[in-house]
Parts: structure tokens; sequence; C-alpha cells
């Protein structure tokens, strides 16, 4: 993708591939910047996107405390019915959604998306945070509660702090779920164009006269970008997070 994006047209469309590029070229990605529309679709997932997760953690972690450490009817219940939600396939809640946003007039706004991410990464985000949940020991929050602590605030001193490899990992699979969706802001947002967001945006370079496969794939460039580096920043904590949240879950 990265290597096409750099290619000049005529190394693109060549009749024998040309792996690595003869000369490297900007005109892909200025035409991809200069797009109509590149700046708002930018800022439109990445708001769509951030607010999901957000409230997803803020969600799942009420709900993850509530499993992992408290006693209550229908508990086993609950955890079944969010790994239900979890294998659901996206593509089969389709037409419910499109009836459910028309008949809402939720059609054409990105409140809708923005709901819509949310609940689709809300299940793995509360089984992934009940697994880190019940791997730190209860008897931390005991001990700070015997110190004085309220319960509340035993577990924003002693388990949340402990917590941030999970969240980090968990919120960076929310992200990247958020922000790759292409179907159903496809299918929703129609009308007004300027509430669309990237992956619909990529769809921008196919003509009558075909695809511009350099632009395309420089728009893709830029679109992996932000997941890519976020992925760098916090590779560390989130193998470890992903390692810690499957020892026990």
């Amino acid at each position: 993708m990265a290597s096409t994006a750099f290619k000049p047209t005529r190394d693109i469309n060549a009749d024998t591939p040309v792996f690595v590029p003869t000369r490297l070229t900007l005109e892909h990605f200025r035409t991809a910047i200069g797009a109509d529309g590149f700046g708002t679709f930018w800022r439109n997932s990445l708001l769509v996107t951030v607010v999901a997760v957000v409230l997803a953690l803020l969600v799942a972690l009420g709900a993850a405390f509530a499993v992992a450490r408290l006693q209550f009817r229908g508990r086993r219940g609950f955890v079944l019915m969010v790994f239900i939600a979890q294998m659901a396939p996206w593509e089969a809640m389709l037409i419910p959604v499109y009836i459910i946003a028309r008949d809402t007039d939720m059609l054409d706004r990105l409140a809708m998306l923005t709901l819509l991410y949310f609940i689709f990464t809300l299940p793995f985000t509360i089984i992934t945070l009940r697994g880190f949940l019940a791997a730190v020991p209860v008897e931390l929050e005991e001990a700070a509660q015997v110190d004085g602590c309220t319960r509340l605030s035993a577990f924003r001193r002693v388990t949340f702090p402990l917590l941030a490899p999970g969240l980090l990992a968990t919120s960076l699979f929310g992200f990247i779920t958020a922000w790759n969706e292409f179907a159903f802001a496809n299918m929703l947002i129609v009308k007004n164009q300027d509430d669309r967001i990237l992956p619909v945006w990529l769809s921008s370079f196919s003509n009558t006269f075909g695809t511009d496969w350099g632009a395309t794939m420089a728009a893709s460039t830029l679109f992996a970008l932000p997941v890519l580096i976020l992925f760098l920043v916090l590779q560390r904590r989130v193998t470890t997070g992903f390692v810690s949240g499957s020892v026990k879950g």
C-alpha cells in the first residue's frame, strides 16, 4: 500500500509489476489531501471513534467491576448475554439498525454512528476488563478499606492504577474497530455528505474512468497512520495488557 502510494502513475499501471518504485512522488498524497472534505471527514472519524471508545470504557468498567467483584442474582446469565452479543455478526444487524435509525429520525447523523460503535465495542470491553479485574486480588481493596478508604476510594486508589494495561489494550481494540468500520457508515450517512467518515471517503477515488489507485493507496496510508502511531506508542503496555488479560478470565 505504501509502496504504491509513492509510485508514479506509470509504474502503477505498468504491464510488468514494479515492486520497488524507480522514482518517489508525493503527487498521490497531494491528490488525497486536496480531495473535497478531507479535513472534515478526518475530524468526523476522530470524533466518533474517540467518543465511542471513551463511553465504552466508562460503562464497561462499571459492568466489569460488578461482574468480577459483586455477587448478585443473574450474574452468570449477564456474562453469557455479553458473550452472545460479542459473537453476533454485525452484518445481521444492518437492516434492523437502518429501520430503527429511520423511524427515530437518526439517519445522516454522527450521533447514530457514535452510538452504534459504542454498542459494538462494549461487549469485548466488558469481557476483557472483567479478566483484568479478576486478576487483581480483592485483598488489596479490602486492605485499603481497613485503612479507612471507602469501597469506591479503594477501587480508585488501588485497583484502577493496576488496570492501566487493560484499559490501554481494550481502548486500542475499540479504536481500531470504530476507526475501520465501513458498512454502517456507508448505509446511515447518505444525504448529509459533511457527516461522512474516512472509510466512506476512501471510496470517492473511484469514478466512471476507473479507480485512481495511486490516490486510493495514499489515502489508505494516511488513514492507517493514526492507528499505527497509537499502537507504536502503546505497544509495550498493550502487549502486557493482552497477556495479563488472558491469564484469568
